[in-house]
């Protein structure tokens, strides 16, 4: 770089090509500012092309504020008001990407991942808005009215400077901490960060009780005192995953339980009572097997010492005792995957600081956030996506 060259000028210049940024320069090019996207990765929107095994998980048809945890819970609810799961559906029509419903208003593209990006980029190419790749931020200045931002290739000077670095889960994608250190520089607080939407890691006994159910799924409900999710769990080779654990685990402080229904919907108690009556020679262990995978109803009566005895022969005290060990499983995890499988970060940049109804800083006038540097994390399902769609639209409309 010529530092002597100087600075390029635009309105606007939005630090990150991912979902939030591109949504965001897109809308802002289109109100006629002259807006700039840059990004350190080699191809933009790399979380979009693996998000949904490839064919992104675009947003929900159920997205509501209620989905969304964030220090101010009200934060959310502006934007994604004024930018909601039906416009963004549109855009995707508007562009012929095929679409499908897979489960509880998760929308999918049928064919790839990348027609959202390929979408994105049109939209940005068609307003005027450009995307720099390969372009690491060194450093952000204020200057007067104006900031001037190093980077690796020029400088570049603007009017409005929006902040769409992300946050730290997936490292091998490029994730920094950016964002926050920018954020921190002009006077923000930020909410302590954690992985989110991660799978739990298991203690060695736990584990090694667990070691060959790895790879087996069953549908449950996983709750704890803030939260709960019906969905399924998967065994891993070192814990526990799945759409239930990766929901829990947004809610979920190192240190604590969480409650497992085995049988969500179920009465086991009732249900062992009226087996025990009509075919008092089946066997527990057999009735376990019926209900569950063969190898998790030997491990969970292995691990229980329940015996294997006929249904004939089980105490009422016995049988409640089963029912309530299904029904409340108490799991104690030792931690987390940690941002390296995490699909978000939880916390961020203070929402208390920023315009819900344009995301700009209240503390430095044309700085903006958007999408998941902020302290406004989705749940499992589309829903992260949506808030970088709503967030950066409301964005490029003020910035």
């Amino acid at each position: 770089m010529n530092s002597a060259a100087a600075p390029t000028p635009v309105d606007v210049l939005v630090i990150g090509a991912g979902a939030a940024g591109l949504m965001c320069a897109a809308t802002a090019a289109q109100r006629g500012r002259k807006t700039l996207v840059i990004d350190h990765a080699k191809q933009a929107g790399k979380k979009i092309l693996i998000s949904g095994g490839g064919r992104c998980n675009f947003t929900n048809l159920y997205a509501s504020p209620e989905n969304f945890l964030s220090d101010n819970p009200h934060f959310c609810k502006s934007a994604l008001s004024r930018y909601t799961q039906w416009d963004f559906i549109a855009l995707v029509d508007k562009h012929q990407i095929p679409w499908h419903e897979k489960t509880l208003g998760q929308l999918f593209c049928d064919e790839s991942a990348k027609d959202i990006v390929r979408m994105l980029m049109t939209e940005c190419s068609q307003a005027g808005a450009k995307v720099q790749l390969r372009t690491e931020v060194l450093g952000v200045e204020r200057h007067e009215e104006r900031f001037l931002v190093r980077t690796s290739e020029q400088d570049i000077q603007c009017e409005s400077l929006v902040i769409a670095s992300g946050g730290l889960s997936m490292p091998k994608l490029g994730a920094t901490p950016l964002g926050y250190q920018v954020a921190e520089q002009f006077g923000h607080s930020i909410q302590p960060v954690r992985a989110g939407l991660v799978p739990f890691t298991l203690n060695e006994q736990d584990k090694e009780q667990f070691a060959e159910l790895s790879g087996l799924a069953v549908d449950v409900r996983a709750q704890n005192e803030r939260a709960g999710f019906n969905e399924a769990m998967l065994f891993t080779h070192r814990g526990l995953s799945g759409p239930s654990m990766l929901q829990i685990s947004s809610y979920w402080f190192p240190g604590e339980s969480i409650e497992i229904d085995l049988r969500p919907g179920e009465q086991i108690a009732e249900e062992l009572k009226r087996l025990r009556k009509e075919r008092p020679k089946l066997g527990l262990h057999s009735v376990l097997q019926q209900w569950f995978p063969k190898r998790l109803g030997l491990t969970l009566a292995a691990r229980h010492q329940w015996p294997a005895q006929n249904l004939a022969d089980l105490s009422n005290t016995l049988i409640d005792d089963i029912a309530a060990t299904l029904h409340h499983w108490q799991l104690k995890p030792n931690g987390t995957e940690g941002y390296r499988t995490a699909e978000v970060t939880l916390g961020g940049v203070n929402v208390d600081e920023i315009s819900s109804r344009t995301m700009e800083s209240k503390k430095q006038p044309g700085l903006y956030f958007i999408g998941e540097v902020m302290d406004v994390t989705g749940w499992l399902g589309g829903y992260n996506f949506q808030w970088a769609w709503s967030s950066g639209y409301v964005c490029g409309q003020s910035a």
